[in-house]
């Protein structure tokens, strides 16, 4: 498995569908309907963004080249610049796009997950609690805290959690942590990402959509964001928390 700069992309012979991939997410960073996420089109103009490739979210073999690039991106992101974010395409048949739904591609979303923690060589960090109802619970791999995101080809609503692949983005808490070092700028940028999300998506922000470590705020939630208001009453990834990491695991 080979995470790629955006330079690399143009150089390497892509199969169609990972051609279509990059294709379709430069046009999302890039066009005049402005997508909400101000630091990762940032990430994108400046080229700090890294690229991988995975198989269909339905095989398990896909969280396995996941935790591959994962534990790659881990050990080199403070090299790739301050705004990094690894972002990961799913190989998605039209027979799942046609097929599946919104709850059911949530339910390949955890499945990946909870196999990345299985796969993880290293500790869950002794300062994160293991229990995703608390709030500066977050997800860790390779002993870095990361933001996840999910967006699939069936959300309608929101459409800044649409994208024609399943596709995860993966956000160091470093690189979130440098943008709000300077809070009157990061108050200013919360509040047009905000604006611009309503705009995007022309319904409200999902009400989940909270500042970490808040009380009421549960970061689990916002990974994965239904086109409703709903969400789920309990984290898919608790059962994963009482399982010992693997040692010594090779990929």
């Amino acid at each position: 498995m080979h995470l790629y700069r955006e330079d690399e992309l143009e150089r390497n012979q892509l199969s169609q569908w990972q051609k279509e991939a990059i294709r379709d997410f430069a046009h999302k960073m890039t066009s005049d309907k402005k997508f909400p996420c101000i630091p990762a089109t940032q990430a994108y103009a400046l080229k700090h963004l890294r690229y991988g490739f995975v198989g269909s979210p339905t095989e398990k073999k896909s969280a396995e080249e996941l935790a591959t690039l994962l534990k790659t991106f881990s050990q080199h992101c403070r090299d790739f610049g301050k705004y990094t974010t690894l972002i990961v395409f799913y190989h998605t048949p039209t027979s799942l796009r046609v097929s599946e739904t919104v709850e059911g591609f949530e339910h390949l979303f955890w499945e990946q997950l909870n196999t990345l923690r299985e796969l993880d060589e290293c500790e869950w960090p002794s300062h994160i609690p293991i229990d995703p109802e608390e709030p500066t619970w977050e997800f860790c791999f390779h002993g870095e805290q990361y933001f996840m995101y999910c967006a699939t080809p069936v959300h309608k609503q929101r459409q800044s959690r649409h994208f024609p692949h399943m596709m995860m983005a993966i956000t160091p808490r470093w690189v979130l942590q440098e943008f709000n070092k300077k809070p009157a700028y990061a108050k200013k940028i919360k509040h047009n990402i905000r604006k611009r999300l309503e705009e995007y998506d022309g319904i409200e922000p999902h009400p989940e959509l909270k500042q970490y470590g808040t009380e009421d705020n549960f970061e689990w939630k916002q990974y994965f964001l239904h086109d409703t208001d709903t969400a789920l009453s309990k984290c898919p990834f608790l059962q994963a928390m009482k399982a010992p990491a693997k040692e010594n695991n090779e990929f």
